[in-house]
């Protein structure tokens, strides 16, 4: 559509958004003057909905007044309460419930599924990651090396930009496969890369890679709930997730695992095991032979932590009232673009947007090298602090900007972007 520049325009489009009645379903963070903050920060910690006071209450009073008996009564016994979120969970990430299981943190989950499907052999033992991974990834792969007594620097391949560029070509992944292939065991890739918002072709590069006898898995934390997945259908052998960015589940909320049918159902697979992995008809007879469940579920350890998921399950009931990613993807692409447009027009020359101006190769995230005339990029975000802005500072010189399709407005869009000029022109 043709973008205008005025605040009435982007009034009129806050007017015309099916989806704006959600905004009100979120806490926004408050200034001192009590007006709300223009909040673009969901890609690092997602706001709070509003009824995630009550799933958690629910569960405390329950607590309270039946003790050890809340496993089995209520509408949401304890006992089987994450199998209650399998098959929102599910929706979001395109798999059947018997694919997905809601557990542990994100790390853990990647460890435990390199545990299963990195199998190394003296021909076979290489693993992909990119090469500005988030931390947690990169630490977790050149752990399972060293684990299984290999150096890193022999066995951990980096995909990496070319030179002067911040975006990883395809045909470059491509060579990559093409060239090592025979020697790579596992491709651990993000749905959408942390720093620069760039959203990998998950469907293309799991071809390719499986064509090759290459494992892949992919670390959704900033893909999930941002743009559509279609996991079982693209045929990923794995993938994990966290649930406290885009599926706004509170900070250090529970995160969640796929495992593609063909290899759940496989119980034969190595793993960590543990009892809330086993069968559920023969768990509490406390017998000493793991017989693992043939879903996902059969990589569950421990029982969960029920306030957490209480608090995923008032966010996952808001992704089903809003009708999935088809809708939500449909006002991101218009939110994240109009966000493009008013960058463009008023600050392009201080800002300079990494992230894939195609809309197919992008979530909602946008990330912005600044050079102001006298402030540096951290001092710029600093002043969009200031004046009310919660967004994301990463090293060396990025701000990233997610406008969010449940809960951020296009005002807050055009308010923002005139922030951000102001700052730029001091």
């Amino acid at each position: 559509m043709q973008f205008e520049t005025g605040l009435a325009f982007a009034r009129q489009l806050d007017r015309d958004d099916p989806l704006a009645r959600f905004r009100n379903a979120f806490n926004f963070p408050r200034r001192s003057d009590g007006s709300a903050e223009i909040y673009l920060c969901g890609n690092s910690l997602g706001l709070q909905p509003k009824r995630a006071r009550d799933t958690v209450t629910e569960e405390l009073d329950k607590w309270a007044a039946l003790g050890v008996k809340g496993h089995f009564s209520g509408e949401h016994p304890w006992m089987p309460y994450h199998e209650f979120l399998a098959e929102s969970s599910a929706a979001l990430v395109g798999a059947g419930a018997d694919e997905v299981v809601v557990m542990n943190s994100l790390t853990t989950n990647l460890h435990l599924m390199m545990v299963t499907f990195y199998q190394p052999t003296s021909e076979r033992f290489k693993i992909v990651i990119e090469d500005h991974a988030f931390p947690s990834d990169h630490y977790a792969v050149e752990s399972q090396l060293r684990f299984h007594g290999i150096d890193p620097a022999e066995g951990m391949l980096l995909l990496k930009p070319r030179e002067g560029e911040e975006l990883v070509r395809r045909e470059d992944i491509d060579a990559l496969i093409r060239e090592q292939g025979d020697s790579i065991a596992l491709m651990l890739l993000p749905g959408v890369q942390y720093y620069t918002g760039q959203w990998w072709n998950i469907a293309d590069i799991t071809r390719s890679a499986q064509a090759r006898g290459i494992t892949v898995g992919f670390d959704l934390a900033h893909a999930v709930g941002n743009v559509p997945l279609q996991l079982h259908d693209w045929q990923v052998d794995f993938a994990c997730w966290c649930s406290y960015k885009y599926l706004n589940s509170g900070p250090g909320a529970v995160g969640g695992c796929f495992v593609h049918r063909r290899h759940a159902s496989n119980t034969a697979l190595p793993r960590f095991a543990g009892w809330w992995g086993h069968d559920k008809e023969s768990r509490f007879r406390m017998e000493n032979r793991f017989q693992p469940i043939p879903t996902a579920e059969g990589w569950q350890l421990s029982n969960p932590p029920i306030l957490s998921l209480a608090a995923i399950r008032a966010s996952l009931d808001i992704f089903q009232e809003a009708g999935g990613m088809v809708p939500l993807r449909e006002k991101s692409e218009k939110l994240t673009a109009y966000l493009q447009f008013l960058l463009e027009q008023h600050a392009s020359e201080f800002i300079n947007i990494i992230t894939p101006l195609d809309p197919q190769q992008r979530g909602c995230q946008l990330s912005l090298c600044c050079d102001a005339r006298h402030l540096s990029g951290r001092a710029v975000h600093q002043r969009l602090e200031d004046h009310g802005v919660t967004c994301d500072w990463r090293e060396p010189n990025v701000i990233r900007i997610a406008p969010v399709p449940l809960y951020n407005s296009f005002e807050d869009v055009h308010r923002f972007v005139e922030i951000l000029a102001a700052a730029c022109n001091e």
